[in-house]
């Protein structure tokens, strides 16, 4: 599905970041990667999502390569393949659940017939990570648990195949890092979407398929 090939990416103020690393992921993959405080783990993620480019090496997604896309491809790329969840969750304060929920698909410029049939998915999505009846609040009248599980509903809302969270838990306590973990991988699982999550955690780590870490600048097991 996914591959890494030679990939390095240095910054002036940190030196090298990433150093010829290799990355392959399958569909339906569940991969942790993990390491300490600027070992390039938001770098790392940033180039697979198209955030941010390499210096050098290649990221090939299902045969096509997206290093060379243009801003406009790299936004198409995104949108219709990548889900994000971040430690901070980025809600909207002046909209409601629901309307943060559905703001990805304003960008995707859609049909009304497929709004309505997101909007469908959408509660399927409220109802399975457990915050169904929240739609009508907004993020100041939520917790800290609940706004992160509506960040990974936001995520999934146009079906994506690749789910990158960086630190997804790393704002929330024990039990709600834990339970959070418990969905992202019931969530991959189910509707089998590849998952890669950069974490400190090693609860969340312990519940991948694969726990990578990130060393030197290379994934090592």
């Amino acid at each position: 599905m996914l591959r890494l090939v030679n990939i390095s990416k240095s910054f002036v103020q940190r030196g090298v970041v990433l150093d010829k690393l290799n990355l392959e992921v399958k569909e339906g993959d569940s991969i942790a990667v993990t390491g300490p405080s600027g070992a390039g783990k938001t770098t790392l993620m940033n180039i697979i999502g198209s955030l941010d480019r390499p210096d050098s090496g290649d990221v090939v997604f299902r045969g096509n390569s997206i290093i060379s896309l243009n801003p406009d491809d790299s936004a198409i790329y995104r949108n219709r393949n990548i889900g994000f969840v971040f430690q901070d969750h980025l809600l909207l304060p002046h909209l409601t659940v629901k309307e943060n929920i559905m703001l990805p698909l304003f960008a995707a410029r859609i049909a009304s017939e497929e709004y309505a049939s997101k909007a469908g998915y959408a509660e399927v999505l409220l109802e399975r990570t457990g915050i169904a009846g929240l739609e009508n609040k907004y993020p100041f009248q939520i917790s800290g648990g609940e706004a992160q599980r509506v960040t990974l509903v936001r995520a999934l809302i146009n079906k994506p195949s690749l789910l990158l969270a960086d630190e997804p838990t790393g704002s929330l306590d024990a039990k709600n890092a834990g339970l959070l973990g418990t969905l992202l991988v019931e969530l991959n699982k189910e509707f089998g979407i590849t998952l890669i999550a950069a974490t400190h955690s090693a609860d969340l780590a312990l519940k991948m398929k694969l726990h990578l870490k990130l060393h030197e600048g290379k994934l090592v097991n």
